[in-house]
């Protein structure tokens, strides 16, 4: 018999994808997830493919007395619903870094275009205005010879570090998990206490996941111990940066400026006071999902279905849920 595999329909999803990269084994059924097809499907469900959804709580797993596994298309897992999932039995299991490349390049290209202010270029040029109005005062700078923290050096930080150094930067980290002296001899990294890649660091990139322990884990204090010249870069999750006192320190000069991926609230109110500042760079949370990346999400999350399916421990369970 196939194993059943409910995939929740996403406008992220490429669906003609899913269904070129399905192994024939799996009996793969699409749904809009709360929809009655998805409701009857679950039942029957072996595996789940989706992102994380605080609805899939214990009523959730009440339902989906077969269940055996909770497949993420994405890193990140906040908005999964932990207890419910170990009180059901069921592993939670994101992407095996399927999108670490994509917002590897997004963080670097956050760097590049907010010390490069890429958009008040477009803008001048879009305008008529060339180069301005007042080209004296421009403050453009290299990525060359700059110092850049990493907070958080799991799999995308660590593919930062790489890319960094391409641009000829010297990288810091800060993790709670700390190399031994030799992997960062062989990245290329040296370990800092946070407070002083802070105070050392000409770009922050933040890349740690959304936990208690994380949540506003830059705020006020950590923002004033950055340079002045510094940029703070945010593609993992809005809040663990304070987003009132970033927005504070980006109005008062505290901080150089930040690009940043991600929000307290998404989509952010039109009247975010962010959407006002010169010295900020926005996207919309697209760090992760590319067109190359699809596959790779696919691939690794049908891989685990396999996996599961044959009764064998599945790849890449969030740590809070591993053993």
């Amino acid at each position: 018999m196939r194993a059943k595999v409910l995939l929740a329909e996403n406008p992220l999803n490429d669906l003609a994808v899913a269904a070129e990269v399905a192994p024939p084994d799996l009996d793969l059924i699409i749904a809009r997830a709360g929809s009655a097809e998805y409701r009857a499907a679950l039942a029957d469900a072996l595996c789940v493919v989706g992102f994380g959804d605080a609805s899939m709580d214990d009523a959730f797993y009440g339902a989906a007395r077969k269940l055996r596994l909770v497949q993420l298309l994405s890193a990140g897992y906040d908005r999964c619903d932990l207890e419910a999932a170990r009180r059901a039995g069921v592993p939670i299991c994101n992407n095996g870094g399927a999108n670490a490349t994509a917002v590897a390049e997004h963080t670097l290209l956050l760097m590049l275009g907010i010390s490069r202010r890429v958009m008040w270029q477009h803008a001048n040029v879009a305008a008529g205005r060339w180069r301005g109005n007042n080209v004296a005062d421009t403050r453009l700078y290299e990525l060359d010879g700059r110092t850049l923290g990493i907070v958080g050096l799991g799999t995308i930080g660590k593919k930062v570090a790489r890319m960094a150094q391409a641009f000829g930067m010297n990288v810091l980290y800060y993790d709670v998990k700390r190399l031994s002296e030799e992997r960062a001899d062989a990245l290329g990294v040296r370990f800092a206490l946070l407070n002083e890649v802070l105070r050392r660091a000409d770009l922050v990139s933040l890349h740690v996941p959304l936990l208690a322990s994380t949540r506003h884990m830059i705020g006020a204090a950590e923002l004033s111990a950055m340079k002045k010249t510094a940029y703070l870069i945010n593609t993992c999750r809005g809040p663990v940066v304070d987003e009132a006192a970033l927005t504070a320190a980006l109005a008062a000069g505290t901080i150089a400026g930040a690009g940043l991926d991600v929000f307290d609230q998404e989509p952010p109110p039109a009247d975010n006071p962010l959407f006002t500042l010169p010295n900020v760079l926005l996207t919309a949370h697209m760090a992760g999902p590319t067109w190359d990346n699809q596959y790779t999400r696919y691939r690794n999350a049908f891989d685990n279905c396999q996996r599961v399916a044959r009764g064998e421990a599945p790849l890449w369970v969030v740590p809070e849920l591993a053993g």
